[in-house]
């Protein structure tokens, strides 16, 4: 998440990078939902504080992605207009299915989902039908050959940078769309909200 907050930060969209607990601990096993819950609505408050009069969102790699989307489904993020997931993890790799997706439905706001093709943890099958029954708060955009780290393969043609450029501007222009959305004017400058 280093370098999509470093990528971001030079289209001009602020972020607020945070760590879970058990990851400034360096603990192995990850922190329970209700603590993980706790330190997504910290970072949004936090943000928030820093970054007043700015868009607002909201979201994180893997792990980050899914404790931001149930923090946001059991209780609205303040002033959250829409949750990235940069590879969001659907399932443990080999252990096809989309439970861990149920409270996608309880989140008002959009979302959107950056998936390589190649990512272990989003069966492509089950992630397309899932994104579908959401509906219009889900946006989906695709990595060919990408992993869930979005490395590619020297085969597939493109390089890993390529990729993080295409992830940059799949946010960005996600993101100035809500805006626009949200306030009916294009705006001035963007915050975002990841976990590393």
């Amino acid at each position: 998440m280093a370098a999509v907050a470093h990528g971001l930060a030079e289209r001009g969209i602020a972020t607020l990078r945070y760590q879970f607990p058990y990851m400034e601990h360096r603990l192995k096993r990850p922190d329970g939902p209700e603590v993980a819950h706790r330190s997504v609505r910290a970072a949004v408050a936090e943000a928030a504080l820093r970054l007043t009069g700015l868009p607002l969102f909201a979201g994180g790699k893997s792990f980050g992605g899914r404790m931001t989307s149930q923090a946001q489904a059991l209780l609205a993020l303040p002033g959250v207009l829409g949750l990235a997931f940069v590879g969001f993890p659907l399932h443990p790799p080999g252990k096809p299915s989309d439970e861990r997706a149920r409270h996608l439905f309880e989140v008002d706001q959009p979302m959107l989902f950056l998936q390589g093709t190649r990512d272990e943890f989003a069966a492509l099958d089950l992630l397309h039908p899932l994104l579908l029954r959401l509906g219009e708060r889900a946006t989906l955009a695709l990595f060919d050959d990408a992993d869930h780290s979005f490395h590619v393969r020297a085969r597939s043609g493109s390089t890993d940078a390529k990729t993080l450029q295409a992830v940059l501007s799949a946010i960005e222009g996600w993101m100035r769309t809500q805006v626009a959305n949200a306030a009916g004017a294009r705006p001035r400058g963007i915050s975002g909200l990841n976990q590393p």
